[in-house]
């Protein structure tokens, strides 16, 4: 238990805080993995592999996000069962969630690949660059069964207070990854497959080793012979939890697709320069990832706990600090972004870098809106209301596919860079003032408990 903690007692903000300090080293590391991949590619290959590899950057987002998604979710209960200090039953729903697991990596990679060459066709990826990124994806396709494993045992570790360990294999698999891309890109010119395949078997180290040390280090996850039989009731919480969970992930991602169908559409340029700056702009979110998770582990341990006034001052400190640090990445997204661009892109490229700078300049000033979006919905999860959080979803998806087909036509370019921030707004209007009246329930009806106690 020395390596677990519990978020139920001590105070909220600096709990929070250093529950996700590691949270951000690990999501930055894991964008390092992409941005290795882009970097190398784009100086050693060139712009038109950088675009093979971004090409299908979407559909990664809608699958991986997807699993992902259900995996965050199946530790929803873990950590309400942890934060009862009910630990048989958090057992039994780290078990039944194995066996979920194991069918989702074999259905969700299985069609994928069935499907790659069919999915970049409708994508509308342009022919100079469909080779490439076929390679690319259908090896990414491949390797899902990997991507599940750490995103599980990560959200494991977490739903029981240990951000440290995930962070801690993050490091060395990026290193391992930065390696084996010089290896198999520069050293055996593999092109984009080679950072496809460093990619995977980095990712894919990082859930075995982390798989090893869960087993032979924490005695309060290690499954006991009760622990491991099958029950409908505890299954059906994980699937209620968890699909929704991964169909918000892919409900937002399909409006992804269809924008960067949009864009992909505007020729190489564009999709060399989306390529770049949504790496940038990913890495830029990783904080906002790292805070909501975090509120969102906090919420569900004191969610098992009963302790509603937690929930409520732990969210409203989260808020504050997503809304400091959308300030200053917001300023320096909109005075940096053009060196920022020039990482992946090399200064002869003007088109491609003031096409950068103009998608990330746009975009730097509505992150202070991210923060609260991400924050509530991540909340919302936290505390197991999924179907909220899908419709939030939905919202972000009807806005990408408005400003796609209806405005990109027009505007070109200039739409793109402003679509995602149109699908940030809609979604934050409903989801962060459900999550203020889902919070204020749940303290209503706590309160009430306390006045008015079960009789026995």
């Amino acid at each position: 238990m020395a390596q677990t903690k519990d978020l139920t007692v001590g105070n909220p903000l600096s709990l929070i805080l250093k529950f996700a300090l590691p949270l951000l080293g690990g999501i930055l590391f894991q964008q390092a993995y992409n941005i290795a991949d882009a970097a190398i590619v784009g100086r050693y290959l060139g712009a038109s592999a950088l675009a093979a590899v971004g090409a299908s950057s979407s559909v990664q987002f809608l699958t991986l996000g997807f699993c992902t998604g259900t995996m965050i979710g199946f530790s929803v209960p873990v950590a309400q069962r942890f934060g009862a200090h009910d630990y048989s039953g958090m057992r039994r729903f780290v078990f039944c969630a194995w066996l979920l697991i194991a069918a989702t990596a074999v259905s969700v990679t299985s069609l994928c690949a069935i499907f790659c060459e069919k999915i970049l066709s409708l994508l509308q990826t342009p022919a100079d660059i469909f080779d490439d990124s076929w390679k690319y994806l259908f090896i990414i396709f491949l390797g899902i069964p990997f991507i599940i494993l750490y995103n599980w045992l990560s959200s494991l570790l977490r739903a029981v207070g240990d951000s440290k360990t995930p962070f801690a294999f993050l490091v060395f698999s990026t290193i391992l990854n930065i390696g084996l891309d010089l290896l198999f890109i520069v050293v055996f010119a593999w092109g984009v497959l080679g950072a496809a395949v460093a990619t995977i078997l980095s990712q894919g180290t990082s859930g075995l080793l982390c798989l090893l040390y869960i087993h032979f280090n924490f005695d309060v996850l290690r499954l006991n012979k009760e622990d491991r039989r099958f029950d409908g009731r505890f299954a059906l919480t994980l699937i209620k939890i968890g699909v929704p969970m991964g169909l918000q992930f892919s409900i937002t991602a399909v409006g992804s697709m269809i924008m960067q169908g949009a864009n992909n559409a505007l020729g190489t340029v564009y999709v060399s320069a989306f390529s770049a700056a949504t790496k940038i702009k990913q890495f830029a979110i990783s904080p906002f990832d790292a805070l909501a998770t975090s509120v969102s582990t906090f919420a569900s341990q004191n969610y098992g706990a009963h302790k509603f006034d937690r929930i409520k001052k732990g969210f409203s400190q989260g808020i504050l600090a997503g809304l400091c640090l959308g300030a200053f990445l917001a300023f320096v997204l909109v005075f940096f972004g053009r060196q920022l661009s020039m990482i992946f892109i090399s200064g002869e490229n003007e088109e491609i870098l003031d096409a950068s700078q103009k998608f990330l300049f746009i975009g730097g000033f509505f992150y202070p809106v991210i923060s609260l979006l991400n924050v509530s919905r991540l909340t919302v999860q936290g505390l197991g209301y999924s179907n909220r959080a899908i419709f939030s979803g939905v919202i972000e998806m009807f806005a990408r596919i408005i400003v796609s087909l209806a405005i990109v036509p027009v505007l070109g370019w200039t739409a793109i860079c402003f679509c995602d921030q149109a699908a940030w707004v809609c979604a934050t209007f409903f989801i962060f003032s459900y999550c203020i009246h889902l919070i204020g329930r749940l303290q209503k009806e706590g309160e009430s408990r306390q006045k008015f106690p079960a009789k026995n």
